[in-house]
């Protein structure tokens, strides 16, 4: 199968560049897209061939379940069974933008798009190009990371070429994303508001309008656990990992910097090819080795955005082993974390004095 990639002036929009995605989109074929958060692989999530057409394309467990794209909030009602108040509260306050809701579904929601699961996780991207793909198709667009399952996520088409070449007939190249990393997600459908994967939306500002959410215990887990149920996209699976063997350090950063040196000058003395994963604030304090820096350690945001972009420019050197710095886990640094560990397989350790 030929990928075509289809360059989108965003700054002059006109539905008419959007009418043969739209068409694929319609008859059953997948076409990926840009977000605010990062690229998706998106098909109707109302037809369940095309939802299985999205987890061959990305070699994606079946059971891990997809994002329904939508483009107002009259969907809502058609695609959820159970609409609490919170929901129109959080949909008032964030949407259109990077947050996940999840709600009990609609028969017309199909297992193959929910992973087997009765409930059915609903955004509405603020990025102009999905939001215009969605209108112009007329469809519901399932879409999960448009990357092959388990890589890091998508920042730029590119990324997506690279992962899903052969694949899917089309990419829309709307350039870099600006947030880089996949949307908050909150579980609305037991008792306590739970956020099952941290995002650009923290739980801060979730509870200026739910005071009562709260982490589920697998978000904030440090060791792996297979025998959690995926009930939103990234719970159970190993994420977002380079093809290196990823390391993260955590402790006193001065201590951090030491430990890092000394294990990846270990390896490359061993003859294997190692990066260092690095802040703007120590990048310069490595010596002899490969560094790249993903940004402002006070600047949470500027992680997010170069975070996989990063874990790819690592694969493209080769790097066998990678050792990297952990971050502040406040707002923002929830989400960067909550990454680095799946990509590391929760490979943490400890830097003791």
């Amino acid at each position: 199968m030929e990928t075509r990639v289809i360059p989108v002036d965003r700054e002059h929009l006109q539905s008419e560049d959007f009418a043969e995605a739209a068409q694929l989109l319609r008859d059953g074929e997948l076409v990926a897209f840009p977000t605010e958060t990062v690229y998706g692989l998106g098909g109707d999530a109302l037809d369940p061939d095309a939802s299985r057409r999205i987890y061959a394309a990305k070699g994606r467990p079946s059971d891990n379940p997809l994002i329904v794209h939508i483009a107002d909030t009259d969907a809502l009602p058609v695609l959820a069974e159970e609409i609490p108040q919170s929901a129109w509260e959080l949909a008032d306050r964030f949407w259109p933008g990077p947050l996940t809701i999840i709600l009990r579904k609609k028969e017309i929601v199909p297992d193959a798009t929910t992973g087997g699961l009765d409930t059915v996780a609903i955004r509405m991207p603020s990025d102009p190009v999905a939001a215009m793909l969605i209108r112009v198709s007329g469809v519901y667009i399932a879409a999960p990371s448009a990357n092959a399952s388990g890589r890091p996520s998508p920042t730029c088409a590119e990324h997506v070429y690279e992962d899903l070449k052969g694949r899917i007939p089309m990419i829309l190249d709307g350039g870099s994303v600006p947030i880089g990393l996949e949307s908050t997600i909150v579980d609305l459908t037991g008792e306590t508001p739970l956020v099952l994967r941290p995002g650009f939306i923290t739980i801060e500002q979730l509870r200026e309008v739910l005071p009562t959410v709260e982490y589920d215990p697998a978000v904030v887990k440090r060791v792996k656990d297979e025998t959690i149920v995926a009930r939103a996209p990234g719970m159970r699976y190993r994420h977002y990992a380079p093809k290196g063997e990823l390391t993260i350090f955590e402790g006193d950063l001065d201590r951090v910097v030491a430990r890092v040196q000394k294990e990846a000058e270990a390896k490359l003395a061993e003859g294997y090819r190692v990066a260092v994963l690095a802040s703007e604030e120590t990048k310069d304090r490595y010596h002899g080795l490969t560094v790249r820096s993903v940004g402002d350690r006070e600047e949470e945001a500027s992680v997010a955005a170069h975070l996989f972009g990063t874990l790819r420019e690592f694969d493209s050197m080769g790097a066998e082993y990678i050792f990297g710095e952990s971050f502040p886990e406040a707002g923002v640094g929830q989400a960067v974390m909550n990454r680095l560990m799946k990509a590391a397989g929760y490979r943490i350790v400890a830097v003791e004095e």
